[in-house]
Order: structure tokens, then C-alpha cells, then sequence
């Protein structure tokens, strides 16, 4: 019996046009956001930090609008230079292995215009250990409606 040549073949093409496949999402994941999954916080985890005092809390910092949460830091709206430019003096002062916590919550992250350069400003700044709130819809929504500790 001989072998099926086109077989074969057709079968190189799908595997080889597969493991394109694979390799463009993820790279395109790599390119899409500055974050990592593993990097996004869950709020009622987050809120379960800020109350237990015993915890080591991280350093929270609002990159929108308002300091809402509890603790938090406010640099103001990140997608503006001169709030960009705050954020990166407030971290200056922080070693590079310190918990960081950014959020906004003006809306869903995936829409936001500041997080993204927030969060590439913690990469371009050697930062190992930040994360970002993962904020479905909003800050009221996913934080203060849900009882959350907020700055009184």
C-alpha cells in the first residue's frame, strides 16, 4: 500500500497554519494590554487585604477621577501628563518589590483611558509586583455598592 501523499501534506499545511494560529494570540495578548491575567486583582480580594489589619497592605493608588478606596492614593486621571507625571513621583520613592494596587473605576477597564498608561509607566518603571483592580463596570458598582471600605 502507498503512502497518501496529499494526505500528508494537507495534513503539515493545518498543523503548520495551527501553530501560526496559536503563536499570533499570544502574542497578540502580549501586545493588546500591558498587563499580564495573573496581574488583574479581584476587588473582594483586595477588600479582604484592606481589612485585616495584621495583612501587608499594598500601596493603592486611584489613576482616575477620585481616591475612592479606602487608603488609597489620588494622582488624578492618568491619561493626563501632568497626573502621569505624579504617578511617577509618588512611585519614585518605592522599591521595586513593593505591592501596588492601581485602579480607576470611571468604568469597565477594558474602555478605560487610564489604565493603560498607568500600568505601562509601573512596567517602564521596573516594577515587579503591581497589579490592576479588575473593575467589571464601575467603582460603584464593583466597589461601593458591594460595602467595600472607601475613604470616609
Amino acid at each position: 500500500m502507498k503512502p497518501n501523499y496529499l494526505f500528508v501534506t494537507c495534513s503539515g499545511a493545518v498543523l503548520a497554519a495551527l501553530l501560526i494560529c496559536l503563536m499570533v494570540v499570544q502574542v497578540g495578548w502580549k501586545n493588546a494590554e500591558p498587563w499580564q491575567p495573573v496581574q488583574l486583582l479581584e476587588p473582594a480580594d483586595l477588600a479582604a487585604t484592606i481589612n485585616t489589619p495584621e495583612a501587608k497592605q499594598p500601596l493603592i493608588i486611584s489613576i482616575g477621577p477620585a481616591a475612592t478606596i479606602k487608603t488609597s492614593v489620588g494622582v488624578g486621571p492618568a491619561s493626563e501628563a501632568e497626573n502621569l507625571a505624579k504617578l511617577e513621583k509618588l512611585l519614585s520613592k518605592e522599591p521595586k518589590t513593593r505591592a501596588i494596587v492601581i485602579y480607576c473605576g470611571c468604568c469597565p477597564f477594558k474602555n478605560c483611558p487610564n489604565v493603560r498608561p498607568a500600568f505601562t509607566k509601573l512596567n517602564e518603571m521596573g516594577f515587579k509586583n503591581h497589579k490592576l483592580l479588575n473593575i467589571a463596570k464601575n467603582l460603584k458598582t464593583d466597589w461601593i455598592d458591594k460595602g467595600y471600605p472607601v475613604i470616609e
